[in-house]
């Protein structure tokens, strides 16, 4: 497999460059094909969950015990792994920081060019292609604004009168007001919830904590 990986990159970087992107493209595809293959694989050798009945308060107690240590050891290795995130984070923040400075710098630099000569560059395509990339114009996702010196409230009230096709009233249940006053809900009120189609419920979530002083090792 990486012999025919070493043979195929060998072609790739003859190619020309138009060709060669086609091609680096195709590749891409192809190992991703392969990653999700052996993701298929991976979960196809998992076996089935065991359906557990029967289990006695002294299998419940070695499970908790199994539990606990699972946990605890879940816990450390979390923490140290925030400790080594930590530490690579703050060796790199400058430099990121710095980079990061650097890139919009060049960003607007592009942008400016690009904004002053528009007429020039985009007359007869909507991108430019260079060494390192393309760059051009997009359009954004149409949004509605309103103008200077109005309000929204003004627009409703305004469209209301001019363009009543583009107001919209919503109706909807007081759903957090149920929840609020079900608690002291007279029976009277609580006998028409089926009346209107509704029910309020509460699950059950069956839990299970670890003491936190036990070593976490």
């Amino acid at each position: 497999m990486d012999y025919a990986c070493k043979q195929i990159s060998r072609f790739v970087h003859q190619m020309a460059p138009n060709e060669r992107r086609t091609a680096n493209r195709n590749a891409w595809q192809i190992g991703l094909y392969n990653i999700n293959i052996n993701k298929f694989l991976i979960m196809a050798k998992r076996t089935k969950k065991e359906v557990v009945t029967g289990v006695t308060s002294a299998q419940s107690e070695q499970a908790f015990t199994d539990f606990a240590t699972a946990d605890a050891r879940i816990a450390k290795i979390n923490a140290d792994m925030d400790v080594q995130i930590t530490k690579i984070r703050d060796k790199y923040a400058e430099e990121l920081e710095k980079l990061k400075v650097d890139r919009d710098a060049a960003f607007d630099v592009m942008q400016i060019y690009a904004t002053e000569n528009r007429d020039i560059l985009f007359a007869k395509k909507k991108s430019v292609e260079t060494v390192h990339g393309t760059y051009g114009f997009r359009l954004g996702t149409p949004k509605v604004e309103k103008l200077k010196g109005f309000t929204w409230d003004a627009c409703a009230k305004l469209a209301k009168a001019f363009l009543p096709d583009y107001v919209r009233t919503t109706e909807e249940l007081a759903k957090d007001k149920l929840l609020a006053d079900y608690k002291d809900m007279a029976a009277e009120t609580t006998n028409k919830l089926p009346d209107i189609g509704i029910k309020i419920t509460q699950s059950e979530t069956f839990y299970v904590e670890r003491k936190t002083e036990e070593a976490e090792a």
